[in-house]
């Protein structure tokens, strides 16, 4: 689907245009004219008790030299507490699941770009609001950076590498989902590729097999994480 804001309509409220199965593409931002974050939870969506909460994994392919290229993420500060995170938010009942993940993305984070398939779905426990949540998170391949948004004057944002993303980022939840998205880039297979040079073609079935398993899509991690949010 794509998104685009007309002139006419506030920030929060989004016409979408479908464009292909499974991606969100930007159509026009230059029109955009009011930069206000959506506020309240009269329409957020609980699970068996559990607050959803989506977000995305906004990232970037970085040029070394003239061909080889270094994946970096976008990473922001939180509102309250120390260290850095991705954006998400709370999934509201008007809105699909990642129209949810783009909108909180543009809100905190301040890019738009192509929302991915699911990375997955963790469960944790909120120390501030002692409550569980159910959250999901997408990848977001960065099209456009925006000079202005929603929370520019409460948030820093900065790109990363992915080792340095995890040295930032305290919830090992969120640490999970940068893991998948790794797990999907092409030089991660390469490298696997290359660790199993000399084994047999057994040994070798079993570890792709047992590599594959660890990064699955659709994961649902059922221990709990603490944190901040």
């Amino acid at each position: 689907m794509g998104l685009f804001f007309s002139r006419n309509l506030p920030f929060n409220l989004f016409l979408f245009s479908k464009k292909a199965s499974g991606d969100l593409f930007p159509e026009q931002l230059d029109n955009m004219m009011c930069l206000v974050a959506r506020t309240g939870r009269h329409l957020q969506r609980y699970d068996d008790g559990c607050r959803q909460v989506v977000g995305c994994i906004p990232y970037r392919y970085k040029r070394k030299g003239s061909q080889n290229k270094e994946l970096e993420v976008l990473v922001i500060s939180a509102q309250k507490g120390n260290g850095m995170q991705f954006p998400k938010g709370g999934w509201e009942s008007d809105e699909s699941m990642e129209q949810a993940a783009l909108r909180e993305t543009i809100e905190e984070a301040g890019v738009v770009g192509n929302v991915e398939s699911k990375l997955g779905k963790w469960f944790y426990k909120s120390k501030r609001q002692d409550t569980m949540h159910e959250g999901y998170m997408f990848p977001l391949l960065v099209k456009k950076q925006l000079e202005n948004w929603p929370e520019k004057n409460i948030r820093k944002r900065t790109w990363m590498t992915i080792d340095e993303a995890k040295q930032a980022c305290p919830h090992p939840w969120m640490k999970e989902a940068l893991d998948v998205l790794v797990s999907r880039q092409p030089q991660f297979w390469a490298l696997q590729s290359h660790t199993t040079e000399g084994l047999t073609t057994n040994k070798r079935s079993m570890l792709e097999t047992e590599i594959s398993r660890m990064y699955v899509r659709e994961r649902s991690i059922n221990r709990t994480h603490s944190v901040d949010v």
